[in-house]
């Protein structure tokens, strides 16, 4: 596999990812839920409606 067929699988990737994600945050704001991240190895919670702001 060379460099630029990777790179071109690489970018679909993260396109995915940000698509099932936009999706993700959607649902949760429909359902007024929550977000459950880790930063620095503590669990964070944010309100799904407030993460955009």
């Amino acid at each position: 596999m060379n460099q630029e067929i990777a790179k071109d699988i690489r970018e679909k990737i993260i396109k995915g990812l940000h698509l099932a994600f936009e999706k993700l945050l959607l649902i949760k704001q429909k359902e007024d839920s929550e977000l459950v991240f880790s930063k620095n190895g503590q669990i964070i919670t944010i309100r799904a409606r407030d993460f955009k702001k």
